[in-house]
């Protein structure tokens, strides 16, 4: 009798997050790299995100990709960088109605999205009231990221609207960002808590509150990685967790490879579970 209910509480326990790669973390490698990467490593899937790479826009490439190496696309970062301005448009709804697209198509069940700069003062007045319609006309995901204030020296811009902290808003879905709350200097944990079950899907990475944005490793810094991985294996957490590190100083493939192995090991120990077989 133990041993079957040994076996029911087995199928009972939730199942743990996917762990994916984010195709940012592999910069200046390829999209390709990253679909590469991630399968030699075992990830269970990728997040694009849309920038500059032709490959990262195109969503037949993307899919022929995830099929050659395995590796299914499990969420689109929209182009919402300074750098991806003119991607797919310089219209933001319009950035948000092909990310949407990229989703469905590719399977994925999450659109990361930034909040708007401050300049883009229409798609700003506009922005929560819209989010909710589009999450109204999809079963994807619209999961708007935590940011952070801009610093230069002792100066504070505020380069977000309606603000670089999404909870002090009403939307359906949230990203959390542990770099960026390392950037901002705020409380990691108290932030988690006002998600609460709106939280939809993590970028885990680490930062030591520099006021760079510095996505490091988890483990490197003095975020609460460790701890926020467990909340979310106990709470039965639906979403993805994705790896969004920053790889730019590796000396070569090889090294990049090690902190990707090295994130990917340390998620999932504190996750609690190894890779589904």
């Amino acid at each position: 009798m133990r041993v079957i209910a040994d076996a029911r509480a087995r199928l009972e326990r939730p199942r743990p997050p996917k762990v994916a790669l984010s195709t940012a973390s592999v910069y200046p490698e390829t999209t390709a790299t990253a679909f590469e990467m991630a399968g030699r490593l075992g990830y269970d899937g990728l997040e694009v995100m849309v920038w500059t790479d032709p490959v990262s826009q195109d969503v037949e490439a993307l899919r022929r990709l995830a099929d050659q190496h395995g590796v299914p696309v499990l969420a689109v970062h929209a182009p919402c960088l300074l750098i991806t301005q003119r991607v797919w448009s310089t219209d933001p709804w319009t950035k948000l109605t092909r990310a949407r697209a990229a989703a469905e198509r590719l399977g994925a069940d999450t659109v990361v999205v930034h909040p708007p700069f401050r300049w883009q003062r229409t798609y700003a007045r506009e922005f929560v009231e819209g989010v909710w319609r589009m999450a109204d006309e999809t079963d994807v995901r619209f999961a708007v990221e935590n940011m952070y204030p801009w610093r230069y020296r002792d100066r504070e811009m505020q380069a977000y609207a309606p603000d670089w902290d999404p909870t002090e808003h009403d939307f359906r879905h949230f990203t959390i960002d542990l770099s960026h709350t390392a950037t901002a200097r705020t409380d990691t944990l108290a932030m988690l808590d006002r998600m609460g079950d709106r939280l939809g899907h993590v970028h885990i990475a680490d930062g030591s509150g520099s006021g760079k944005d510095e996505h490091l490793v988890p483990g490197r810094g003095n975020q609460p990685c460790a701890q926020v991985l467990a909340h979310l294996a106990a709470s039965g957490f639906g979403g993805h967790v994705v790896v969004e590190v920053n790889t730019r100083r590796a000396m070569s493939s090889a090294e990049r490879e090690a902190d990707l192995a090295e994130a990917l090991a340390y998620t999932r120990r504190h996750l609690g579970a190894a890779r589904p077989a």
